[in-house]
């Protein structure tokens, strides 16, 4: 890094910066934060684990640097670390994990949304004594991160589809969790890794076995398992069938019609603790752009010629007309077959309460009856 001015970049910071980067998130487990949620997980703060516990490769590799190099890794993973400028680099705004997913996740999606000219952001990324700006010049380029971040979370992150996989694989876990702990249910789930967190004691070395491959394992054998509901849902995760959904726009109003909706469902065979759901994609974790004058962390920040600073919604009209937006929805998930003929079981016994269900649903959204 060229150092810039009296505030300038630090290249004696480059390898803590360079290593935090890599780092940040190794503590995620597998499926993400749909795992971390089920069994109450907290991703960074085993990420501070692996870095600082001395029985990992991890922490052996960062200690030859010095005794407390993996300590100040962890800082920045905490956002402890003093220098503002590389806390910020790992995590605001617009900082290398978002950056990263957001190219990732648009080439495995085979989307378009999410690309955005990092090249030239990486040229005008400009420090300064609270953190890190960009050049004024290159607001445009700063513009296109947060349209491709906005299209990403609106067609991807918040997709119903995506939410009605991550559905079914909450209450699949669910399942075996609850499962686990039936002692009339003495069949072996044959998931000995996943024992620790269906106790909740596990240790790092416990966590550090899983992945999503060896889950998808477990749900492999769960499809033959006595137990109709895991066994069904496990292979509707592995088969990519996710539940149906329907939007609402006020949870109090719609009460009653999803708990008849939940009735219905229950008549046909479906346990609607497993086979329903409310979802909101406010609750994702995810966000969009939402400046905040009081907290440079939230913001991102433009440089004058004279080096001051602006507010990138206040100089952006396209950017300012996103900020702040309250976007996303709310969605009544339930099992395709009650509006799909063609998986509906027992069409002719059920014909009736099918078309009950069915008048329920306009539009993809539901219909409140008085």
């Amino acid at each position: 890094m060229e150092r810039l001015g009296e505030n300038g970049w630090n290249d004696d910071e480059r390898l803590i910066t360079l290593c935090a980067a890599l780092l940040h998130d190794v503590g995620h487990g597998p499926y993400s934060h749909t795992f971390e949620h089920i069994f109450d997980t907290n991703h960074e703060a085993i990420t501070v684990q692996i870095i600082t516990s001395p029985e990992t490769e991890v922490y052996q590799i960062l200690n030859r640097v010095s005794a407390d190099f993996p300590e100040k890794v962890a800082s920045v993973i905490t956002k402890q670390y003093p220098n503002p400028q590389v806390v910020q680099m790992i995590s605001s705004q617009i900082d290398a994990d978002r950056m990263d997913y957001l190219l990732r996740d648009a080439y495995f999606t085979g989307t378009e949304y999410g690309t955005f000219d990092l090249t030239r952001i990486l040229r005008v990324i400009r420090p300064y004594k609270g953190g890190i700006a960009f050049a004024m010049n290159g607001m445009h380029a700063v513009e296109d991160y947060i349209v491709s971040r906005y299209q990403m979370y609106v067609q991807v992150y918040f997709h119903p589809v995506s939410r009605g996989m991550e559905v079914i694989l909450d209450h699949l876990l669910h399942r075996a969790k609850e499962l686990f702990e039936n002692p009339e249910f003495d069949y072996d789930l044959q998931a000995s890794l996943l024992v620790p967190f269906f106790k909740g004691d596990f240790t790092l070395q416990e966590y550090l076995k899983l992945d999503d491959g060896v889950l998808s394992t477990y749900f492999t054998q769960w499809m033959d398992v006595p137990d109709s509901i895991l066994g069904d849902l496990a292979k509707r995760f592995l088969m990519r069938k996710p539940l149906k959904s329907a939007t609402f726009t006020n949870e109090k109003e719609s009460a009653a019609t999803i708990a008849y909706l939940r009735e219905l469902i229950e008549k046909v065979g479906f346990n609607p603790k497993y086979y329903t759901a409310i979802n909101s994609s406010y609750d994702l974790p995810y966000d969009f752009y939402r400046p905040n004058k009081d907290r440079h962390r939230t913001q991102i920040e433009l440089m004058q010629k004279d080096g001051s600073l602006v507010e990138l919604a206040t100089v952006s009209p396209l950017v300012a007309a996103l900020a702040g937006q309250s976007q996303g929805d709310e969605r009544f998930y339930f099992p395709k077959e009650m509006l799909d003929q063609g998986n509906k079981k027992h069409y002719d016994l059920f014909d009736e309460t099918y078309r009950e269900f069915s008048s329920y649903i306009h539009n993809g959204a539901l219909v409140l009856k008085k």
